[in-house]
């Protein structure tokens, strides 16, 4: 009888992938690592009878390292650790978990990995392959492909083995190596430069300010941000509204023209409406509406929503989404797919949640009606998107637990529903020569909104009108307010930066951004905004100084794109290496002649905040399984682990919106309220002076129409009096006639 060893990446699963198939009929013991249990059966696999013992891991066995030579900070050139040789060990805490797999292996003949189906899951699997071999040189070593922890899905596995992926293995060796690398030279070379310059603040010699290649480029996105808040310039805007009640409904009519910067440009175009003797309903568009269900769900979609909806962070969401996934709640939740397969049974699925007293009801319409997912057009080619995999309740799951799962439920179950619906009317008033639209709402069916309860969408009734009527009874009504920067970040617009930019994967957005709040770099508000540290500050600038726009995130894509290569088979690991050691040598050779401008950026801020040094307890616990590890991240010792600075100051900065610059004046007009209502406050660009676009001397005036526009004078009493304006020169009234209006002077 064939002895048979699977290997799987947790001992949750492990004991799942036992439970399925032993029936329940399986013997524990113990191993040389308490956390890492053996389960012993006997079943039907590769066509024959075996025996089974099924153990796991705890994530990556192995790391790179230099070697002891390159240890010592003070003498070693820098510039050496480009090139010197590193070694591929068992880390020391996982010594315990290599014996077990050591004796274990060579009581058998197979070895089949069980690992997450990933790029980290396939690098895992290899160092299990290693470190079995050690113990076993003759194993025959096969791979489980599966996505979730269900009996079909494990049976279907052992009966569908295949070999790991060689190129993905090395698409992760490759990562690694350059994130040692590159994370250990520019830890170093920072480090010691601080240290030198700030002693007062560093002076311990144990503070060291890591580098890692994917959360620079994070940082930077942050640090963006608050500087594009800081340098932004608010600017006053005034806009025309008409407000009309009629039957105890009020509709209010929004300017076309949106908003305009210039008080005087506005106060002419009021008085034009004002002297119209009515307002009058030009147009009325009734049409279809629909809200969109949400597209099937992803990684990306899931940090972000868990972020968004339930108030907690990327990285807690992860954590609880795969202890669901190993005790086989839901899928696997590390996914770049998000559309179905057209061969999943998406009835089965629905129907295991119509036991539910919350959404049964619902699924059990959906069961009725047939499943139909919205699908999108990213695939993976390995995991289907996130979904539940049998029905839970509230006392078998609690807290966070609970909240997720029932956040993956009703994303699934409003994915294959259908729309919600409705009926949209839009009105369009003319008032003088301006127009203004109210939009009113009928929803006839919330379709998926009825489970999806992170949505809303309301009735918004306005009053009946006919075309052509014509209205006297309305109130006409000037408004100012100011454009307002842009929000801080917080963890979901980063993770969407991240995704759009390539920096990371979907697996590893989350840790990336607890990273950079480890050390310190980013603080977080109470409202869950990103705000940078005089450090992270201070970094940013000083290699922007530099010349290398090492915080943007094009030289991390460029190698996550050159990973995608190496896994494809369309370039080796080599190549890469040599490519990627060259360029960033040549970046570090520069920066390390021009480091102490890293030392003046960080002058600068500790000038201006002369209280910005304040030690800070940091927790630097590494996680085990795609964790920034020696280079992913830079600066452990002299091999570029992961430690953060325990030394940080976050800026004492809030930042309000900018009030506007000045007060308009009292609006004229017995149908106008006070111009200082305060209300239709945007979001929006500033205009810095001189930004807006000036005509060349001598060069005609075209109008949004495309001709040229012609000079008028205004003749009504008042401030303006006399003075030019620029309009469309067709004739008032026609249908076409475009809304440009500029002062001449």
């Amino acid at each position: 009888m064939k002895r048979i060893l699977f290997v799987a990446e947790k001992n949750d699963v492990a004991k799942g992938v036992a439970a399925i198939l032993s029936r329940g009929q399986m013997n524990r013991r113990e191993g040389k690592s308490k956390f890492n249990k053996i389960y012993e059966l006997h079943t039907n696999i590769l066509g024959q009878q075996a025996r089974l013992s099924i153990t796991s891991v705890s994530g990556h066995l192995m790391e790179w390292q230099f070697g002891p030579e390159m240890k010592d900070w003070q003498n070693v050139p820098i510039g050496n650790l480009f090139e010197a040789p590193i070694h591929h060990t068992v880390n020391e805490n996982m010594k315990p978990i290599a014996q077990t797999l050591q004796e274990e292996a060579r009581k058998c003949d197979v070895l089949v990995i069980w690992t997450d189906c990933d790029r980290e899951g396939e690098n895992i699997g290899a160092e299990i392959v290693k470190t079995c071999m050690l113990g076993n040189r003759n194993l025959d070593v096969f791979r489980a492909k599966f996505s979730e922890i269900t009996p079909q899905a494990i049976e279907n596995a052992t009966r569908t083995l295949t070999r790991l992926d060689r190129n993905i293995v090395e698409a992760v060796d490759c990562r690694q190596e350059l994130d040692l690398r590159i994370g250990a030279a520019f830890t170093r070379l920072q480090t010691l430069h601080l240290r030198q310059k700030f002693a007062h603040i560093l002076g311990d010699n144990k503070q060291v300010i890591s580098y890692g290649s994917c959360q620079f480029p994070t940082l930077g996105f942050v640090v963006e941000r608050y500087k594009a808040i800081q340098q932004f310039i608010s600017e006053a805007f005034w806009k025309l509204s008409v407000e009309h009640n009629r039957q105890g409904l009020k509709a209010d009519f929004h300017w076309n023209r949106n908003r305009i910067f210039d008080r005087d440009i506005v106060n002419v175009l009021y008085d034009d409406c004002k002297d119209a003797s009515s307002a009058k309903i030009q147009n009325i568009d009734r049409k279809p509406k629909s809200k969109y269900r949400p597209y099937a769900l992803d990684t990306v979609e899931l940090e972000k929503l868990a972020v968004r909806k339930l108030k907690i962070s990327a990285k807690t969401a992860m954590t609880i989404a795969e202890k669901l996934y190993s005790k086989g709640w839901i899928s696997y939740p590390r996914t770049e797919t998000n559309k179905f397969p057209p061969d999943i049974n998406l009835g089965n699925l629905v129907q295991s949640q119509i036991p539910s007293s919350d959404w049964g009801s619902f699924a059990n319409e959906v069961l009725e009606k047939g499943p139909n997912p919205r699908n999108g057009n990213k695939s993976d080619e390995a995991h289907p998107p996130i979904h539940p995999l049998k029905f839970a309740t509230r006392s078998q799951l609690d807290g966070n637990d609970w909240r997720l799962y029932e956040l993956v439920v009703r994303h699934f179950l409003a994915c294959v529903s259908w729309d919600a619906k409705g009926f949209e009317t839009k009105c369009e008033l003319q008032l003088g020569s301006e127009y203004f639209t109210a939009t009113g709402l009928q929803v006839n069916d919330l379709g998926y909104m009825r489970v999806y309860v992170y949505d809303k969408w309301s009735d918004k009734a306005i009053p009946t009108y006919v075309e052509g009527e014509e209205l006297r009874d309305y109130l006409l009504k000037i408004t100012d307010g100011h454009t307002e920067p842009p929000q801080l970040l917080n963890e979901a617009d980063l993770i969407s930066l991240m995704d759009k930019f390539g920096i990371g994967t979907d697996a590893t957005h989350a840790e990336h951004i607890e990273k950079i709040k480890e050390r310190q770099y980013v603080g977080v508000r109470e409202d869950g905004r990103f705000i940078p540290g005089f450090l992270g500050l201070a970094l940013v600038d000083g290699y922007d100084e530099m010349g290398y726009a090492m915080s943007k995130p094009q030289l991390r894509a460029d190698l996550e794109r050159q990973l995608q290569e190496i896994c494809a088979g369309r370039r080796t690991r080599e190549q890469v290496i040599t490519e990627q050691k060259s360029k960033y040598k040549r970046i570090f050779e520069h920066a390390e002649a021009h480091v102490s401008l890293l030392s003046i950026a960080l002058s600068k801020y500790l000038t201006h905040n002369p209280n910005a040094a304040n030690n800070i307890s940091v927790n630097t616990s590494r996680p085990t399984r795609g964790s920034e590890r020696g280079g992913r991240g830079g600066g452990r010792g002299g091999r570029g682990g992961a430690r953060a600075p325990e030394v940080a100051q976050i800026p004492n900065h809030n930042i309000p919106a900018t009030r506007p610059r000045g007060r308009p004046k009292t609006t004229r007009g017995t149908n106008a309220v006070s111009a200082n209502t305060g209300s239709g406050l945007t979001r929006g660009r500033a205009v810095p002076p001189g930004e807006q676009p000036l005509a060349l001397a001598g060069a005609a005036k075209v109008c949004l129409c495309g001709m040229e526009a012609v000079q008028k004078t205004v003749n009504k009493e008042g401030a303006n009096k006399g003075r030019q304006f620029w309009s469309c020169p067709k004739p008032f009234g026609q249908a076409d006639k475009c809304n440009f209006f500029e002062w001449a002077s």
